[in-house]
């Protein structure tokens, strides 16, 4: 791997992060049979987290605990407040010392940044306001196994240009997917974003669009996330104004021609991106996405520490 750290997707190649996959399907067919890799046995992990979670907590601390080792789980209250009670590079050297691996879910990304600026073990990006990288890759990997060869396919996003969303452009221009993100004006992915994926390497490609039903018009797979993340709850109302018509529904999946896979990263709120209706006719590819968290994190924690 480039580093000791998973900080985004724009630091490994496409080779890398093609491993990363492979290796998530060898573990993941282990431990289906029944099988067990304990090679992080007597390891630790820390969970530095400012945001609640239920994926993310608990696939990451299955995984370290099928892998042999432990998980500590630090709320913002355990530690006084990322940077408040103590600056984030004191935290970080004390982490030092006590863990073999940080996983951290932090609001600004400045935070995991500088958590990874002062570590001497590795420090996994488990979510930031800028990007969310072992999602993506856990998306990557569901779409692989229910549509085969990632190279080619179009996957179209509709709703806002947020961390999902820039963590789905770099898998989809590192792993050779045709990527299509559709939002309303405003919302759309940054400038300096866009300039950095295409410095990148890979065979894929990236668009950006403001209508979704012209934009569908094709997909293999259509994907949307939540409107409004956590820390912008004040936005909520305006929010839902700005993304009318840019609900996942019956008759939006009409529009491309095909049968599409849809994807959420969840938790959905149903009735606004997306349709009870569509998430029920779509629940297998929508859960097992949420299940590939642990197989793919499972994969990450092995090779940062084994």
């Amino acid at each position: 791997m480039s580093s000791g750290n998973f900080l985004e997707l724009c630091d490994f190649s496409q080779d890398e992060l093609r491993a990363l996959l492979d290796l998530s399907v060898q573990l993941k067919q282990l431990y289906k049979e029944g099988g067990r890799d304990t090679c992080l046995a007597g390891k630790t992990m820390a969970m530095v987290f400012e945001k609640p979670s239920s994926r993310t907590r608990i696939s990451f601390q299955v995984g370290m605990a099928q892998l042999g080792g432990s998980s500590i789980y630090l709320r913002p209250e355990d530690i006084g407040g990322l940077g408040v009670r103590e600056p984030i590079k004191d935290l970080m050297r004390v982490l030092n010392g006590y863990v073999d691996v940080v996983v951290a879910r932090t609001f600004g990304h400045d935070s995991v940044v500088e958590l990874a600026e002062y570590a001497t073990i590795s420090v996994i990006n488990a979510l930031s306001d800028y990007n969310h990288p072992c999602q993506a890759m856990a998306d990557m990997l569901t779409i692989q196994e229910h549509l085969g060869d990632l190279s080619g396919r179009k996957l179209v996003y509709v709703g806002d240009g947020n961390n999902v969303a820039r963590s789905l452009g770099a898998a989809s221009v590192k792993l050779g997917l045709q990527f299509v993100v559709v939002t309303p004006k405003g919302y759309e992915l940054d400038d300096e974003f866009l300039a950095k994926l295409a410095r990148q390497d890979g065979s894929g490609s990236i668009e950006c669009a403001s209508d979704p039903a012209a934009a569908v018009h094709g997909a293999d797979v259509i994907y949307t996330d939540t409107w409004t993340s956590m820390g912008q709850e004040e936005e909520k109302e305006k929010r839902i104004k700005d993304f009318t018509g840019f609900q996942v529904n019956n008759e939006l999946l009409s529009k491309t021609g095909k049968n599409p896979m849809v994807m959420h990263c969840l938790p959905a709120y149903r009735g606004l991106e997306i349709t009870d209706e569509v998430i029920e006719a779509q629940q297998k590819a929508i859960f097992d996405q949420a299940e590939n968290r642990l197989h793919f994190q499972r994969a990450l924690l092995k090779h940062l520490c084994g």
